[in-house]
């Protein structure tokens, strides 16, 4: 190794515990993971193993009560996790993101009792949870789903597709939002389902451009029967059950685009002090040194801002603006870096020996998911200039 690879991340962390706590997301990220990244990727493999050691190791509630069976830590750290676990591989980085997601809506906004009941599985129980919110139809404009529940008695009757989960299929659980009422956002209620739940089946997972070994499927709901019991929160309370859980989620997508990001800088750096052209290593080369600058300029840049969206949340504050920010410009840097990673290795960029070129389509996801970059574009501005048309 030269003296001039990359190096790793400089964190600056609250805690000793959490200073522990990212050593051993490294280590397990670099044992565990990151080897058997790019052989999976390309076979379509999904690591469920890794997530059963994530969940053992405490991983997959961070963020959590520990009174639950969560970390108790703030959402400055656990970010900072699944900035690492998305250098490794992105499909664990954004797998425990969502799994968070998943048990947001219950953690935040569940009955004492159903907390007790539930979320000790699901945050340390081996389980897996996936979150149903678009469809088919309704993608950005989520509050027009069409998934019904009707009640009948202490029951609700589900039926609809949900459309792009990930994790569908093969999660232990489901946080649904589905059509009880009126048409619009106050018809809608949140709902816990078994992944097992009679009536409750997962498609073929759809052939993506990247994150291969990461199942995104259609979920149908036949006639799936779910006791009043695992309703979340009031009727109609649904959907800002679901964007309270987006603002959370935006945040750990941008976490997991910077460890994306960082991970093509890393690449890049080690190519290019290894790679000779005209005598000299190509990082000697004006035009790329000045690439790698500017790569590693929008890496910290985007870093510093998901933190600052953090440590709002982490104190209460409203963070929502922060939130679109953060992912709008950590997904849109990782699209840009793996680009030019990709540019910087040349042909051998262009090819599946180095894994610059899987970055790269992993990137484009990024700007999708939880909210296209446009929609962030439109959540920003309206914090700054208000409602359109008003």
């Amino acid at each position: 190794m030269s003296d001039r690879d990359p190096q790793p991340v400089e964190r600056q962390l609250p805690t000793e515990e959490a200073r522990d706590l990212l050593a051993l997301v490294r280590d397990i990220a670099q044992r565990e993971i990151a080897p058997k990244a790019a052989e999976e990727e390309d076979a379509g493999r999904f690591p469920r193993e890794i997530f059963t050691l994530l969940s053992e190791s405490g991983l997959l509630g961070l963020p959590y009560s520990v009174e639950y069976g969560g970390g108790d830590q703030p959402y400055e750290v656990y970010l900072q996790v699944l900035e690492e676990l998305a250098a490794a591989r992105l499909t664990v980085g954004l797998g425990v993101s969502v799994h968070t997601l998943a048990s947001y809506a219950l953690a935040a906004y569940g009955t004492k009792q159903q907390r007790t009941e539930h979320l000790p599985a699901m945050l340390g129980g081996g389980l897996l949870g996936a979150y149903c919110l678009s469809e088919p139809a309704s993608g950005s404009d989520a509050a027009s789903l069409r998934t019904k529940a009707v009640r009948e008695g202490d029951t609700w009757v589900l039926d609809g597709t949900k459309a792009w989960i990930t994790h569908g299929g093969i999660a232990d659980f489901y946080t649904v939002m589905a059509r009880t009422g009126e048409d619009g956002p106050r018809g809608i209620t949140a709902f816990l389902v078994p992944g097992d739940a009679p009536g409750l089946s997962g498609a073929a997972p759809e052939k993506k451009m990247g994150m291969k070994g990461s199942p995104t499927a259609q979920v149908h709901f036949d006639g799936v029967r779910v006791p009043d019991s695992r309703r979340i929160g009031e009727e109609g309370q649904g959907f800002s059950i679901a964007l309270s859980a987006l603002d959370s989620g935006r945040l750990g997508i941008a976490a997991c685009a910077v460890g994306l990001a960082q991970a093509a800088l890393d690449e890049a750096v080690r190519y290019a002090t290894e790679r000779r052209q005209f005598g000299r290593p190509i990082a000697d080369f004006q035009g790329l040194r000045f690439m790698l600058a500017d790569m590693a300029t929008q890496i910290e840049a985007g870093r510093a801002l998901y933190l600052a969206a953090a440590r709002l949340r982490d104190a209460g504050r409203p963070f929502a603006k922060q939130a679109a920010m953060a992912k709008l410009h950590c997904t849109d840097t990782a699209m840009k870096v793996t680009t030019d990673a990709v540019q910087i290795l040349g042909g051998y960029g262009y090819t599946a020996d180095f894994p610059a070129e899987r970055y790269m389509r992993e990137a484009k996801v990024l700007q999708i998911v939880e909210g296209t970059n446009q929609i962030q574009r439109m959540v920003i501005a309206r914090h700054l200039a208000g409602s359109e048309g008003r």
